[in-house]
Parts: C-alpha cells; structure tokens; sequence
C-alpha cells in the first residue's frame, strides 16, 4: 500500500482508506449497509492485511453505530488504525445539538470517544460549514481539543473555497490548528473540486480525504447505457442526498472506462479509483464495502497505473462546461489562470507530498 502526506501535515496516510458508512445500519443511511462488529472486524483484519489502515467515520452514520461497531473492531489494535471521524450536521432534538459552536464541538467531541472506546481522535472533521458561528469560536474550541490530546489533526468537509480560506485566515491571525485535511465529493463524474477546491489544496496544503470516489455507486460496472438499473443497490434509496449527476454523463464515461477496461483487464470500479490516485492533492480515497468480496474489489485499485494516453481519455469523456468564472479563466487567461490539474503543479504537488 502506497503511503502519503495528508496535506502539508506531518501525518502520512494510506492511499485508501475504508468507510464505515455501511457499519451498523440503523436510521435513514441503513441503505448503505448493517455490518455488525463481527464482520467489521474480519473487514479490518483484510484491510490491515493489505495496508489500509485508516478507518473513517462520522457520529451521524447510523445514529453513532458506526462508530461504535468501529470502536468494537479495533479493540486490542488502536496502535494500528487510524481513525477519522466528523460532526456538526444534528446530532439530538435540543438547540445545541448542531453546528460547530464550542457547546457542540466539545460535546460531539466526547460522544465520539466514548462510542469509539479510544482517548484520542487522530483526524477530526467538521461535517459541514456552520455559518451562524463565528470561526474564531470554532477554532479555538478544536485548539483547546488539539491541546487536551483529544483530537490530533483537523479538517473539514463539504466546505466552499471561501469557507475554507477564511477559516485559514482565522487559523493564521490566532495562531489555532490549520485544517490539513479536506474530506471532499470527487470522482470521474464528479469532479466540481478542480474547478476551486483544488487549487486552494495546492496553495494552501490540504489533502483531500475523497469520498463517494465511485459517483455514489455509479461506477462500479453495474450501470450501463440501455441495461435495466440493478436490482440491488443503494442508489435507489439513497439518490436524494447523495451527489446528482445526468444519466447521459454516466453512460458517457463508463463507456470509455469500459474501453480501458479490455487494454487493462481491471474492473470499472478499480479504473475509476486509479483515475483519481493520479490527481493532484488526492491523499486517500474512502473506499466502501458490504461485504469481503467489494472490498477486495476496491483494493486491487492500487499497485498499477493507468497511462497517461488511459488518464487523457478519461478526462475527455468526463469533461463538463465550467461555471463562471472558471470558463471565462480558461478559455481567456491560461497563461496566468493555469488549471490545478496538469504540469504547472507538478512540481508544487511533489513538494507538498515529500514525507
């Protein structure tokens, strides 16, 4: 398993990491799976085998099962696992139990450990931006966190550009913990985070902690054009929170995976994976799994490369009309305005990933 700098942290991660989503299934994202603390822990026992060492979740997966079953599964191992989690989305009925005010933060903070059965946090997440609360508040409560040993290095997730480079901004005037890790929707029909989020990555040192890296389980070869929808799957009961995409883009770009697929001999699913190990400011991808057979699916995504004539087809047949003002910069200001992805940061990028 290749290993890598989250971000300009000190802090090296695997290049995948393992979703805890499907752990515990209770509550609306019981689609996503039911796996109980036996099965989590023969999925560990795999991933540990292979590499992946890094395990995330969130108090909001299954009304804090998930945490628990992880915590159940690395008994007698913390020393091993790195474990990643997230708050700030509503967690109870009262007027505190949401956002990221130093209330909830310390409170969700605790939650989590205790459901864990862990003393220390090693990468805290704010699930999403809390715009009612002031960031100097929110940053000095993960600064007392950071000092108490709780938590031992934050990020967000779900942010905008602005969101985050004003938190920066707070982070630097009050010298608080820079957020190093940006947990992030990407994949080769998603891939909004080039347009901004990406190069504030490079500039300002944060890895992106990619979920959902398979489109929502669009691809994983079980899509295709004039195919009937599989009969099992998540995407039917889960499509309204997850990342919208038109049908046409996805037969689109599965049809020239499916093309690399016959040169290469891998999946869909391991294709589109290795796609993103090659993006710029990719520290690990949260791969999912119900069960052994997906994960070890997932896990064959490393330990090759596509080529960069695979790499250039790919982003061909996945390519979508910018927003402004991001066509406007690359259709009029290349030579100033250069896109993330390509070899102007190359350089910058290796710099960043240097251990």
């Amino acid at each position: 398993m290749e290993y890598r700098r989250l971000g300009s942290s000190g802090l090296m991660v695997p290049a995948l990491s393992l979703g805890t989503g499907t752990f515990g299934g209770v509550g609306r994202l019981a689609a996503w799976g039911a796996t109980d603390a036996t099965e989590a822990r023969r999925l560990l026992d795999i991933c540990l085998e292979a590499g992946v060492s890094m395990f995330d979740t969130a108090n909001i997966y299954s009304l804090g099962e998930s945490e628990r079953v992880l915590g159940e599964a690395i008994k007698g191992r913390r020393d091993k696992v790195l474990i990643s989690t997230k708050a700030t989305f509503r967690f109870g009925e009262g007027p505190n139990n949401i956002g990221s005010s130093r209330q909830h933060l310390l409170a969700a903070v605790d939650g989590s450990l205790s459901r864990l059965g862990t003393d220390y946090i090693d990468l805290f997440q704010l699930h999403g931006f809390d715009a009612f609360t002031p960031p100097e508040e929110v940053l000095a409560t993960l600064d007392v966190l950071v000092r108490a040993g709780k938590i031992r290095y934050v990020g967000v997730s779900n942010f905008s550009g602005w969101h985050l480079m004003k938190s920066l901004a707070v982070a630097d005037k009050h010298g608080f913990p820079r957020y190093v890790a940006n947990q992030t929707y990407y994949s080769l029909i998603g891939r909004d985070y080039e347009w901004e989020l990406m190069p504030l990555g490079l500039d300002q040192g944060l890895g992106a902690v990619v979920w959902s890296p398979l489109g929502w389980g669009r691809l994983t070869g079980k899509i295709r054009r004039g195919q009937p929808k599989p009969e099992v799957s998540r995407l039917p009961k889960t499509a309204e929170f997850g990342p919208p995409v038109p049908d046409e883009h996805v037969y689109r770009v599965v049809e020239a995976i499916d093309e690399i697929a016959k040169e290469t001999g891998k999946s869909v699913s391991q294709i589109a994976l290795n796609w993103l190990l090659q993006r710029p400011t990719v520290s690990t991808l949260i791969i999912g799994a119900r069960n052994e057979t997906q994960l070890r699916e997932n896990l064959g995504a490393v330990g090759w490369s596509l080529t960069k004539d695979q790499v250039a087809k790919l982003d061909a047949a996945s390519t979508v009309t910018l927003p402004y003002p991001y066509w406007h910069q690359r259709v009029t200001f290349t030579e100033r305005n250069p896109p993330a992805v390509g070899r102007t940061f190359e350089l910058h990028q290796a710099r960043l990933r240097r251990p």
